[in-house]
């Protein structure tokens, strides 16, 4: 796939921007802050794009979720279900049980302080401790079934763990209980003594080049400190703690300083377990997704640490990411860059991946108000509205993923799944976001 020539490769990341103007967001604009207040993104007013928000989180996700996910019974989230309420299996995922205890929490604390959505959290973090490993060597099952026994070995990733963590600090905050905060940070120093294993999850490569990709024990995976540092940081606006405050440190120093390539000013997605660069195929690889979805996450570090200029370094590269993975023909960004000098892509359009970018955008653009970040806002948005609602076909669900044109009779063929995490956390960020700039009437923070 030729899709544009990616800037020329420079020793320097200053270099690297000054090249040549962008071929999807205007480069005459970048540089602009705008200081007028803004009264308008996406073609509406502020306030009436908060409303569409609103709409999508608490007519649509949220009345769908109570009536075919959550087990209101034994607690958790049924998401082996299609869009239209169907359900293929009534087993749970331990991964999905801590994202959507985080949600209903998250939600609890921030936008809808409602006893109901409190108990979904609750239930499902009382559902999914049920199952805790035995050893505290061990991770959690990821298969489980509705009642909550383990339907499958321990996983051999820590992602799960992390979001069950997520999950656990959410709720502590919502409740005041200082036990599930503590047990969010005991998981999360567990997670990262099983990450320093130098023969750590092996068969990750297959997860972005197939099932024949060269094993890569001890891996150091951007993946990894992207969710080590959203779970460590937001325990870090609740309670100090210097564990935590070195995980911190210790995510934004690899993905700033080490998994960033400087030669084509892309992030590779895995590392040699001492943080050098592979001399293989992997320093080909660089995973857009989890690229973009990390630096969103490390411009909200850079604000907590209030450090102006680690949060334009990251907002730089994260409009670099976008640009790079943006489909000039159908819109959207794709999730995984196989091969850079091959230009070698894996063409699917994954939710996700355009919820990152409508969030981190939002993000520079409420804090710096640079022109490129609401152009870049309004371009996905305005794709992603036209692309992935199911109204059309009668259910308030968007798709979660399609190929490239996203065609709703493929999405069909898909795994039967409902998209509890990603797709109400951009809701929600975003609401909350274009909330402060409205409280501001419209002025940079």
């Amino acid at each position: 796939m030729n899709r544009r020539k990616f800037l020329s490769a420079t020793a320097g990341i200053g270099g690297l921007f000054a090249a040549e103007p962008s071929l999807v967001f205007s480069q005459t604009k970048s540089g602009k802050a705008n200081s007028r207040p803004v009264s308008e993104l996406a073609g509406v007013t502020l306030g009436d794009l908060r409303e569409k928000y609103r709409r999508d989180l608490f007519d649509d996700f949220l009345p769908f979720m109570d009536k075919y996910v959550i087990d209101h019974e034994y607690g958790g989230f049924m998401c082996l279900t299609d869009y239209t309420g169907e359900r293929e299996s009534d087993k749970k995922l331990s991964w999905f049980e801590g994202r959507g205890s985080w949600v209903y929490a998250f939600l609890y604390n921030n936008l809808a302080r409602e006893q109901k959505y409190l108990d979904v959290a609750r239930k499902s973090i009382d559902f999914v401790l049920k199952s805790k490993p035995k050893n505290e060597n061990e991770l959690w099952s990821k298969e489980l079934s509705r009642d909550g026994k383990p339907l499958s070995p321990p996983d051999g990733e820590i992602y799960g763990d992390l979001f069950i963590a997520e999950g656990l600090a959410e709720l502590s905050k919502a409740t005041g209980d200082k036990k599930f905060w503590d047990e969010a940070k005991n998981l999360v120093l567990k997670c990262v003594k099983i990450y320093d294993r130098a023969d750590y999850r092996p068969i990750i490569g297959q997860t972005y080049l197939g099932k024949d990709a060269r094993p890569f024990p001890g891996a150091r995976i951007q993946g990894a400190w992207m969710v080590l540092v959203r779970v460590a940081t937001q325990m870090l606006r609740m309670r100090p703690d210097a564990q935590l405050e070195s995980i911190a440190a210790r995510s934004v120093d690899a993905v700033l300083n080490h998994h960033f390539n400087p030669e084509f000013g892309l992030n590779n997605e895995l590392l040699n377990h001492d943080l050098s660069r592979p001399r293989n195929e992997y320093a080909q690889l660089v995973y857009t997704g989890h690229g973009i979805e990390t630096l969103w996450m490390m411009l909200f570090e850079a604000e907590r640490l209030k450090n102006k200029q680690l949060f334009n370094t990251f907002a730089e590269r994260f409009r670099r990411h976008t640009e790079v993975a943006w489909d000039d023909v159908y819109g959207g960004v794709f999730r995984n860059l196989m091969n850079v000098n091959e230009n070698r892509w894996t063409l699917d359009k994954v939710l996700w991946a355009q919820e990152e970018v409508l969030i981190g955008s939002l993000y520079i653009f409420e804090k710096t108000g640079a022109d490129w970040a609401s152009e870049m806002f309004n371009r996905t948005y305005e794709y992603v509205i036209k692309t992935y609602p199911l109204k059309k076909y009668g259910s308030p669900l968007w798709m979660y993923a399609g190929n490239r044109k996203v065609e709703f009779e493929e999405f069909k063929t898909r795994p039967k799944r409902v998209e509890n995490y990603h797709h109400p956390r951009h809701l929600m960020l975003n609401i909350l976001s274009l909330d402060r700039m409205i409280n501001r009437s419209g002025r940079t923070s």
